[in-house]
């Protein structure tokens, strides 16, 4: 399966940077889609009602999907790959 990156920067309410990768089936185009994934994880971060739009939140690249995203993808339909303060 390939898959849609989809790199992402947003302000958390300290004012300190997230970053993260969404990553959802290649055929997942709608931004608006893309955008109900963040702010669903940045729901479970304590981070609901930061911004999350275009701005925030671009599509990067396409790649093979990885063993650890299948589980997660087949389940809620995206994988969150956390990099920066996302604790």
């Amino acid at each position: 399966m390939k898959v849609a990156v989809w790199d992402t920067y947003v302000t958390k309410k300290d004012g300190s940077i997230m970053h993260f990768d969404i990553i959802a089936p290649d055929h997942v185009r709608d931004e608006s889609t893309i955008h109900a994934f963040g702010r669903a994880y940045l729901k479970t971060k304590g981070q609901e009602n930061q911004a999350l739009t275009a701005k925030e939140c671009s599509f990067c690249h396409i790649e093979s999907v990885r063993k650890a995203w299948e589980e997660p993808i087949a389940q809620q339909g995206y994988y969150i790959y956390e990099m920066e303060n996302c604790n």
